[in-house]
């Protein structure tokens, strides 16, 4: 058994794919703890687990608790849960970016985001723009092992009712079966896929920096 070393960051642990993923770094003989950043508590305790419930929006203001080896950031929101842009800009731009700056003032070497495909800081598109925007900003930071997922439509389950999202997902179900060629990071992919990437992304050398969503399925399955 590969003996337990790391320290892993995450979060966004209690939303969709960042669940899924905590529980992979749980099974993950590679880490011995995960440190928990999130509003609210998980609901359950674990000898891996280190909870701290605080104010994401103020992340920087707990740079002392923000050690560790590898950052794994879930963040993200929607248009829906989330209509006001500003609000909005602050969650899926802020966030990301003060965990860059807490990885360059904190010495940690590995940084993974989901970010979303069509990402695009020139995009006349307010929510590719602000994920555009939010890539540049964390590059900017240069830290040595940075890496951003670009995924398309996220499948899977979510708790709470989206029922436009639900929609979409069952449109694409049917779609993904001709999105081939080219089209193929189009495709929806599912959470775990994503999940099951960043774990080999952060304890295997990558030279790809964006990586887009057929890429990710490649390297999550």
């Amino acid at each position: 058994m590969k003996e337990s070393r790391k320290t892993a960051i995450l979060l966004g642990a209690t939303g969709l794919t960042g669940g899924i993923f905590l529980d992979l770094l749980l099974k993950n003989d590679t880490y011995a703890k995960i440190k928990l950043f999130s509003r609210s508590s998980i609901g359950f305790t674990h000898e891996k687990i280190e909870e701290h419930l605080i104010d994401l929006l103020a992340l920087e203001t707990h740079s002392a608790l923000f050690t560790g080896d590898d950052i794994f950031c879930c963040i993200g929101t929607t248009k829906s849960k989330t209509p006001d842009k500003d609000t909005y800009k602050k969650i899926d731009f802020g966030i990301p970016v003060a965990a860059a700056k807490l990885a360059k003032q904190n010495k940690i070497s590995t940084l993974i985001i989901i970010s979303a495909l069509g990402a695009d800081a020139k995009s006349s598109v307010f929510y590719n723009k602000i994920k555009g925007e939010m890539e540049h900003a964390v590059l900017a930071e240069n830290v040595k092992n940075t890496t951003i997922l670009q995924p398309s439509l996220i499948g899977g389950h979510r708790s709470e009712k989206r029922v436009g999202e639900w929609l979409f997902k069952q449109v694409m179900k049917v779609f993904n079966f001709i999105l081939i060629g080219t089209l193929a990071k189009y495709k929806s992919i599912e959470p775990q896929t994503i999940a099951e990437a960043m774990i080999w992304l952060a304890n295997n050398d990558c030279e790809m920096i964006r990586i887009e969503s057929d890429q990710i399925k490649k390297i999550g399955t």
